[in-house]
């Protein structure tokens, strides 16, 4: 059987399921990841919930499961190599699922905090005209660290489809949706573009876990830039370890 997964309508941003977008959670304290290369902050694309033996399920989680977030850097696409596992411009991490709170967005590498409060607190506004470019600057690096909506992810099960691509095939044939409506699968075996990169846990050194793969799916919303290709998240859930990449 293969699990085809589909956007499922809009969710709250910080709902604890799996979904496309939204903010991400960790536990308290927890600061938002900054890519290797640029050293700009990530962007925040994907939560997948993982059930007691590390499988990715798609509803709500147990007292025992486990949340999977995934960032890629997109300050400077195709120079951060964001596409390769462990560069360091990706960052994939098993976390409980259980007392995590929203990652407070980080501070604009030109303010820093006690600047942001000086400025916030400032009782001479400037007239609107002379922040509005403030404000669009702020819009776009919200565009950077955030996906333009959230969505639930919506499990399809194909039962008879060996496969991702006959799974998708299926899919499309049985509801009339284009096959890029499809976002990806949960477990299973990859559906590889080019080579087979299954990557080995750094803890235990075995292969990892297909957790989920994922395409750019066709709402510009919640569209996550894979060069027009699909992303694979892996884990080794027994070492919480977990790997991010991509390829076109």
């Amino acid at each position: 059987m293969t699990t085809l997964i589909t956007e499922g309508g809009p969710v709250a941003a910080d709902a604890t399921v799996t979904r496309i977008g939204g903010v991400p959670l960790a536990p308290p304290g927890t600061a938002w990841p900054s890519c290797a290369d640029c050293g700009g902050p990530m962007q925040f694309l994907a939560q997948i919930v993982l059930d007691g033996s590390g499988a990715a399920v798609t509803g709500g989680p147990g007292q025992q499961d486990r949340l999977l977030v995934l960032f890629a850097c997109q300050n400077r696409p195709g120079v951060c190599q964001d596409w390769e596992a462990r560069s360091g411009a990706n960052l994939a991490l098993i976390l409980p699922a259980q007392g995590l709170v929203p990652i407070p967005l980080p501070v604009p590498a030109d303010l820093d905090e006690g600047e942001a409060e000086e400025k916030e607190n400032d009782p001479d506004d400037p007239d609107e005209d002379e922040f509005e470019d403030e404000e669009d600057e702020e819009d776009d690096e919200d565009e950077v660290l955030l996906l333009g909506a959230t969505r639930a992810a919506e499990p399809q099960h194909l039962p008879d489809a060996p496969d991702f691509d006959s799974a998708r095939a299926a899919w499309s044939a049985r509801t009339g949706r284009p096959r890029n409506h499809v976002l990806g699968r949960l477990n299973g075996t990859p559906a590889w573009l080019q080579y087979d990169q299954t990557p080995s846990c750094a803890t235990c050194a075995e292969p990892m876990r297909l957790a989920v793969q994922l395409q750019e799916g066709p709402d510009p919303l919640t569209a996550m830039n894979f060069g027009s290709g699909r992303a694979y998240a892996f884990t080794c859930s027994p070492c919480t370890d977990a790997v991010f990449l991509w390829q076109c």
